[in-house]
């Protein structure tokens, strides 16, 4: 076997053993692929040496991760978080990296070590952070905005990283800085080149492609895109991912984005794994131990410091504490762009390989604590919110209200009711432990509270005292109980209405303390036998006394059936998931101005429900109704329709 196929072969072999095992312990791919690198080799078994034959195919990895990563990396999003963008953004990775950088310099290294190891770190991980937002739903609520629109900067910032980097090469600081603006010329003439090739040319290019009908021509017509870009700022003397990413950012506006980046994905996912295991063979486990707890003590004030960092300047930014909370948590870690630079800056010998190893081992560590971090912020924020927060903050209910009705459970049923009893001009209150739920719902100006109803203190913060009715809205008949106990032991003549989806739990329920339970089986049963009987021409005051008289029976004719052989859980007619959104029309929104018909969410099959402005709800709102700074946008419509909306009354 040659020399050069037998080390990719024992890569791969590697890869597909480590990545196997991280996928069962639910930890990021990332981390398998540098500990198999460290494995196969100087540093672990020695199998596979350092060679430059690996380096430049690794580099490859990095091509088409600036190219997919400039198919992401939409104008219109970027304009639209611009706020967070190049506001926390900017101040982020200068504060980060000017305190590490100088930290080392006093430290005693030198100037050109200390500056990439500021930029290193100053970064963090897009493909972990991004990763877990998508796996977790996230990446529409203020968390995941928040932390994408800080990534979407450092994004930006690593490519000029990448693009200056080679220029600082040599000794001479000045001619350095002469080649960084030369640099920065070229790579703006390459942009504007790029941009007149990707608007006019190559779509047209590619239409004639797929005209051809064949995925195996597309898929080497996306490959030889990418790697002519590349090819092009080489040949220019700039960062071939430079190239990538302009030719990647043209063609993020095309139809033909996700069908590139589908076909582009196989590619790109096994090249820089490859890039990461050679990442991997520059740690040293010797080093590691020898320097573990600077490495760890590193790792940890990194984290902490980013952390703090993070959640206050979007404190400052007019944030909720526990958002700012959870993105500087989500956004610690030091990120995958750190090991391009470093690789790169060993290449060009601007870092020794016993640095790099020890900048990449704490990197591999922050890194590794991420996706706990991620999955546990929402508690961990809340706990440290409930720490800081002032004990007489501003109620959601006044100390004056009397009369009003505690929703506990804020889903579809929980949203409905609250709705009617407005209409009724009744006031209202929701509980609910769903943090996403309650950001977005507050938004749009809506009173709720965030706990578990089954807790005396949260129920005192509600006003059970004060209240007339109480509302378990959700279908889980031992949490209700719970609920209910409590309940008996602070207002013992309070009425509480109960849902549940049968009549198994209904007697103990009513045992429980609960003045009326409704099964939403036997009630969806009733409906459906009310509307029959009056298609029959069955009298209306006869289907009425009916309905009353099974309600007041307590729904004994109803209660028991004959079971099927499947229970189905979810609908199955294949319907969109449709879902209100609130907008903020903050900074200074393209819409502001504009009339609801201008701005073109008819198009998208959004409606505007409702507009909050100045305290004051608007609902269905006319045509012609003018949108202003300010206001809080409630968008109703499929998930993908909403979003696009978003992106067209903020970014144009």
């Amino acid at each position: 076997m040659e020399p050069g196929l037998s080390l990719i072969v024992l890569l791969l072999a590697c890869a597909v053993a480590m990545v196997t095992l991280f996928r069962r312990l639910n930890l990021p791919a990332i981390l398998a692929y540098l500990l198999a690198g460290l494995a196969a080799g100087p540093g672990g078994f020695g199998w596979i040496d350092y060679t430059s034959t690996i380096q430049h195919l690794a580099e490859f990895g990095i091509v088409f991760l600036l190219f997919s990563l400039g198919l992401e990396f939409s104008i219109p999003k970027l304009l639209s978080l611009r706020r967070i963008v190049f506001g926390a953004g900017p101040v982020q990775v200068l504060a980060t990296g000017g305190v590490v950088g100088l930290g080392m310099h006093l430290a005693g290294f030198s100037m050109t070590t200390s500056v990439v190891t500021a930029c290193a770190l100053s970064l963090s991980s897009t493909a972990i952070v991004v990763r877990e937002l998508i796996t977790r739903g996230e990446t529409n609520t203020t968390f995941g905005r928040s932390a994408t629109g800080i990534l979407l900067f450092q994004d930006l910032a690593a490519v000029i990283m990448l693009v200056l980097l080679p220029s600082f090469g040599g000794n001479d600081s000045g001619a350095a800085w002469t080649m960084a603006g030369e640099t920065l010329l070229q790579a703006a003439l390459l942009f504007v080149g790029i941009f007149v090739v990707g608007k006019w040319i190559l779509p047209r290019l590619l239409e004639e492609t797929n005209r051809a009908r064949s995925d195996e021509v597309f898929v080497m017509s996306a490959l030889l895109l990418a790697l002519v870009a590349a090819w092009v700022t080489h040949a220019l003397g700039l960062s071939m991912a430079l190239g990538a990413f302009l030719a990647g950012m043209m063609l993020g506006e095309s139809h033909f984005r996700h069908q590139i980046e589908s076909d582009i994905r196989p590619f790109r996912d096994l090249l820089l794994g490859l890039f990461f295991m050679t990442v991997g063979m520059l740690i040293d486990p010797a080093l590691f131990i020898s320097h573990w707890h600077i490495i760890i003590l590193a790792a940890t004030v990194l984290v902490l410091f980013k952390s703090i960092l993070i959640a206050t300047l979007l404190r400052l930014q007019g944030e909720h504490i526990h958002t700012a909370l959870r993105t500087g948590m989500g956004l610690s870690q030091a990120g995958e762009f750190g090991f391009v630079l470093v690789t790169l800056a060993v290449s060009h010998d601007m870092m020794g390989a016993d640095r790099a190893g020890i900048v990449v081992a704490i990197t591999v560590l922050t890194m590794a604590v991420t996706p706990a971090l991620i999955n546990n912020s929402a508690r961990l924020a809340r706990r440290i919110h409930d720490r800081l927060a002032d004990p007489v903050e501003d109620p959601v209910i006044d100390e004056n209200t009397r009369g009003h009705v505690i929703l506990c459970g804020y889903g579809r049923v929980g949203q409905n009711l609250a709705r009617y009893l407005s209409k009724f001009h009744l006031q209202s209150v929701a509980i609910d432990s769903d943090l996403i739920r309650i950001q977005e719902a507050s938004e749009a100006g809506e009173k709720l509270l965030f706990g578990d109803a089954a807790r005396k203190e949260i129920l005192v913060k509600a006003g059970i005292n004060r209240a007339s009715l109480l509302v378990i809205t959700f279908d889980d008949a031992r949490h209700a109980e719970k609920i209910m106990h409590t309940v008996r032991a602070i207002s013992p003549d309070l009425r509480i209405l109960v849902r549940t989806r049968d009549d198994t739990y209904l007697d103990q329920l009513q045992d429980a303390g609960a003045t009326e339970v409704v099964p939403e089986t036997l009630e969806a049963s009733l409906m459906l036998i009310a509307h029959a009987l009056l298609l029959l021409d069955v009298p209306f005051g006869k289907v009425l006394a009916m309905l009353r008289s099974s309600r007041r029976d307590r729904y004994k004719l109803l209660q028991g059936y004959y079971h099927g052989d499947s229970f189905p859980t979810m609908d199955s007619s294949g319907n969109p998931y449709r879902l209100l959104h609130a907008v903020t029309l903050a900074g200074s929104p393209r819409c502001a101005g504009k009339t609801i018909a201008d701005t073109g969410l008819e198009k998208l099959n959004v409606e505007v429900r409702a507009v909050r402005r100045e305290g004051r709800n608007l609902q269905d709102p006319e045509r012609d109704f003018q949108l202003a700074t300010g206001d809080v946008v409630i968008l109703y419509g499929a998930l993908d329709a909403v979003e696009a909306g978003e992106e067209l009354l903020l970014g144009g």
